[in-house]
Order: structure tokens, then C-alpha cells, then sequence
């Protein structure tokens, strides 16, 4: 297939060059290059090439069932069981047998078939939710707060935002939220010295409110465009810490009522199906408005990506498929669909 997904214009585009912390880890601020290294490989190469695993292992089972067998009730039994423990979704996968099955018993399928079969459902499915994250110039600040788990990459995440953001021409204040860590309060400050962006950050193990209040005061008063906030990462089986993040929003809401207007979930694929138990108790617990999620160059199993959007149907704005910082995009249904079915 040609690449004409290649447009690297997405959330993130191509405006990040340049290196940065690796997600969630004692920041080593590098020596800033004159220009970022020319790119050798388009987006949907690095994305295809970064579901590989995800890609070779969907291959490689509907290619085993395909060619060595006619397509009949069992074969067709076995391919949803290879789908579904490829963490696609138990309804996904129905539509995507029940296509195959329709009017093909008996007749031959070739496993590029089936492959262009899974394409075409899971785009489906992703379509609806592949939204890009907006900010809304009638709220001063846009107040966006990051959430999930510690190593999911929130605070790089929250840098190439940044980034993003200030190439645009918009102003950016960053909120170091996560007190827990002094790590992650040094990577956040290594941020704002590499994006210009002031930075909001107190000593480790202090009031993790009070500093979104601060925080959210400062860009207030100094008319910025957008707030970034960095929270503490935190098991969503933890009681008293997920009401620790609850006591943040409520902090926000006392100075500007309707913030936070984004709540954005880090989720790594690697953790397969413990991500959807996330999506749902931080969405109860903090309002997820949105997700992004990161790592699917190093998991088998990025088909979660496509359970979550079929059970929870919320925005999906970015994935990332490496540490460097062009591999972090905005999320694209077709080029995801393509990329994960091999075609």
C-alpha cells in the first residue's frame, strides 16, 4: 500500500524535533542540536513498523488458519479466538468473522482477504473516537490535567504538548502536580526550560492541591493560553489516591468553575487488558474526557486500543509507537486500522 497517510500534520506534526526524558525517569537535559535531524521514515511507516508485534502475531495466526484449511464453523471458531485474544473486543471481532463467514463457506479466502477484512472493522470502530484535542481561546486558561498510572509517559507527554503548543504561538504554563516524585518535578522543570514555558513546581511531598491552585492562579493572572498540569501517578485501586486527585478538581473548580476542560488518560499498551479497568475507574473517579496512549511499539497486544474505543467510545487524540519525540502523533483511525492488520 502507497503511504499517502505520510502528512505528519496531525496534533503533534512535526514540530517536535529534537530529543527528550524518557517517560517518567530522572531527566538528563541534553545540549540542544541547531536543527532537528532530517526525518528518514514517514509516520505511517514508524507506526506500522511500531505495531509489528501487534501486526506479526494477527498475521501470522490468520495466515496458519487460512491457508492450511477451507473456511468452515471451526475454522472461523479458531480465527475468533486468535481476534479476541489479540484483545480486539468480543463485538469487534463478531463483525469481523460474521464479514469473512457471508457468503464464503466452503469458497476459497486468501489471508490478505481476512487481513482487508480486519482493516475495514476496525476502522470502523475507531473512526468515531479519533478526535483531536481542541483548545478553546474563549477559556484563559484551557486548563488540561494529565492522569493514569506511573509509567505511562504523562510527563513527557505534557512536554511535547507543550511544545506543540508554543510552536503554535500560544502561551503555556506547567503545573509539577506530581509531588510524590522529585524525579518527575525535575523532568517537568526540564521541559519548560527546553519549550520556554514557566513552570509551577514546589518542594517534594507538598499539598498536590495547593499547587493546582497556584498554578492555575499564575496563568490566570499572566493570560495564558493553556495550563498543563502533571499529576501524581496512581494505581486506580488505591482509595485515598484517587480522592487525592478528586480534591484536585475540586481546588480547580474554585477558581474557574468549569476547568478542568480536558482530563487526559496516559495509558500504556503494554498493560493489555488492565488498561480498560483504568479507563474505567479514572473516568468515574476524574472525568477522562480523553486518552492517549503510549508504548504500542513494545506490546503483542495493541488491539486493546480497539476494545477501549469500542467499550468506552471516548476521544482518542494521540498514540505512540517510541520515545522520540515524532512518535508521539495524533491518532488517525485509517492508518492505525491499516497498520495493525498488516496492509
Amino acid at each position: 500500500m502507497s503511504d499517502p497517510r505520510e502528512k505528519g500534520k496531525g496534533l503533534f506534526g512535526r514540530l517536535l524535533g529534537g530529543s527528550q526524558p524518557a517517560p517518567d525517569k530522572d531527566p538528563k537535559p541534553e545540549t540542544p542540536t541547531a536543527a532537528a535531524a532530517p526525518q528518514t521514515q514517514g509516520w505511517f511507516q514508524r507506526l506500522k513498523s511500531g505495531l509489528g508485534k501487534t501486526s506479526s502475531k494477527l498475521s501470522s495466526g490468520i495466515t496458519d488458519l487460512i491457508s492450511k484449511r477451507k473456511l468452515d464453523a471451526a475454522t472461523l471458531d479458531d480465527l475468533e479466538d486468535l481476534l479476541i485474544q489479540s484483545d480486539l473486543g468480543i463485538a469487534t471481532t463478531g463483525r469481523i468473522t460474521d464479514a469473512i463467514a457471508k457468503g464464503r463457506f466452503e469458497k476459497g479466502i486468501s489471508a490478505g482477504d481476512v487481513r482487508a477484512v480486519l482493516a475495514t472493522e476496525v476502522e470502523r470502530v475507531l473512526a468515531p473516537v479519533a478526535r483531536p484535542l481542541v483548545i478553546d481561546p474563549q477559556k484563559k486558561p484551557h486548563v488540561i490535567m494529565m492522569v493514569g498510572v506511573n509509567g505511562t509517559g504523562k510527563t513527557t507527554t505534557i512536554g511535547k504538548l507543550a511544545a506543540k503548543f508554543k510552536a503554535e504561538g500560544k502561551s503555556v504554563v506547567l503545573a509539577a502536580g506530581d509531588t510524590f516524585r522529585a524525579a518527575a518535578i525535575d523532568q517537568l522543570k526540564v521541559w519548560g526550560e527546553r519549550t520556554g514555558c514557566p513552570v509551577v513546581a514546589r518542594n517534594v511531598g507538598e499539598d498536590a492541591s495547593g499547587l493546582a491552585y497556584d498554578a492555575l492562579k499564575q496563568a490566570q493572572v499572566t493570560g495564558a493560553d493553556v495550563l498543563l498540569l502533571d499529576t501524581a501517578g496512581r494505581l486506580q485501586n488505591k482509595q485515598v489516591l484517587m480522592e487525592e486527585l478528586e480534591k484536585v478538581i475540586r481546588v480547580l473548580k474554585k477558581l474557574d468553575p468549569s476547568s478542568p476542560h480536558d482530563v487526559i488518560l496516559v495509558l500504556d499498551a503494554t498493560t493489555g487488558q488492565n488498561a480498560l479497568q483504568q479507563v474505567e475507574v479514572f473516568r468515574e473517579r476524574a472525568g477522562v474526557t480523553g486518552l492517549v496512549m503510549t508504548k504500542l511499539d513494545g506490546t503483542a497486544r495493541g488491539g486493546i486500543l480497539v476494545a477501549i474505543a469500542e467499550k468506552f467510545d471516548l476521544p482518542i487524540h494521540a498514540v505512540g509507537v517510541g520515545e522520540g519525540a515524532d512518535d508521539l502523533q495524533s491518532f488517525a483511525a485509517s492508518d492505525f486500522a491499516h497498520a495493525i492488520a498488516g496492509v
